[in-house]
């Protein structure tokens, strides 16, 4: 097997790796299910390993799975640099920005943060991602990314951080729960020991904590459901079994039928949207990002 293939294998399989589930890493990698299945079985057999436990549901992974998986990212990351240096320097580009959005903030002054630096540096290639806060902040610590947005708070002292945006945090009910008619806001009290469903904490501890703390600040945050995303997590709430604290500008942007939004009374829960970057980075466009901050 040559090298090129290798490589391309070890691309597929870390891919799987984040997502664990085939469906949604063949979409993100723009090729067939099948052809996936294929390709991560063939990497297998070259290894002589099994990488994966595959269940009807998804798949998880082997320890010798996980093993792999972070050796790939840390090669991948590797020979992405490099390439990325050398068509830097034969195109003569005026840089690299690595940047990585976080999945719950796209849009509204994020976007246009994103395209205001586009307009004014045009010869800058910008090579952008997706991910929740905690891998975006991996990407930071490891030198993959050089600016992410995230969601503080963000404990990490080689990070600076800075406010893109604060938007409301409403309460997403299924249409036929008795919280969800009328106009009054809701309490506090009212929510307590509701069954709620949350996205797991690792994907952004610090937001999860945030949101805790305010819509529950008394105690009385009950637990019985998680959902990867905002997407998912909303439609559990459809289901009607289930409420949820969710962002104002995501929430609203995916109109999932069967939900209704109530906002909170004062004081009104918020969550941010940050730019966060190693602090002592050397790279020029990194700078020119932060700038257009004010």
């Amino acid at each position: 097997m040559d090298a090129w293939s290798d490589l391309r294998r070890l691309r597929y399989f870390a891919v799987l790796a984040e997502e664990l589930h085939f469906t949604r890493a063949a979409a993100r990698l723009h090729i067939a299910q099948p052809a996936l299945s294929q390709q991560i079985r063939a990497l297998e057999r070259q290894l002589g390993v099994p990488l994966l436990h595959r269940t009807s549901r998804g798949c998880t992974l082997t320890e010798v799975g996980q093993r792999v998986a972070a050796e790939a990212a840390r090669l991948l990351a590797d020979v992405d640099a490099g390439a990325a240096r050398i068509r830097d320097l034969v195109q003569g580009r005026g840089g690299r920005l690595r940047l990585a959005y976080t999945r719950s903030a796209r849009g509204g002054p994020v976007d246009t943060l994103v395209a205001r630096f586009r307009t004014a540096h045009p010869d800058v290639e910008v090579a952008a991602e997706t991910a929740w806060t905690a891998p975006n902040v991996a990407g930071l610590l490891a030198g993959r990314l050089d600016a992410a947005f995230v969601r503080p708070p963000v404990d990490e002292p080689v990070l600076a951080c800075r406010t893109v945006d604060t938007e409301e945090l409403l309460l997403a009910l299924p249409a036929g729960h008795p919280l969800a008619t009328g106009r009054r806001r809701i309490t506090r009290a009212q929510v307590v020991d509701l069954p709620a469903v949350m996205w797991p904490r690792d994907n952004g501890p610090g937001m999860f904590d945030r949101t805790i703390a305010q819509v529950w600040p008394g105690g009385g945050f009950r637990l019985v459901r998680q959902e990867p995303d905002d997407e998912q997590l909303l439609r559990a709430v459809a289901q009607g079994d289930v409420i949820a604290a969710v962002p104002a500008g995501r929430a609203r942007a995916l109109k999932v039928p069967g939900v209704r939004l109530r906002r909170f009374t004062a004081p009104t829960p918020t969550v941010d949207v940050a730019l966060a970057w190693p602090r002592d980075t050397t790279n020029p466009a990194v700078h020119a990002l932060v700038g257009l901050l004010g």
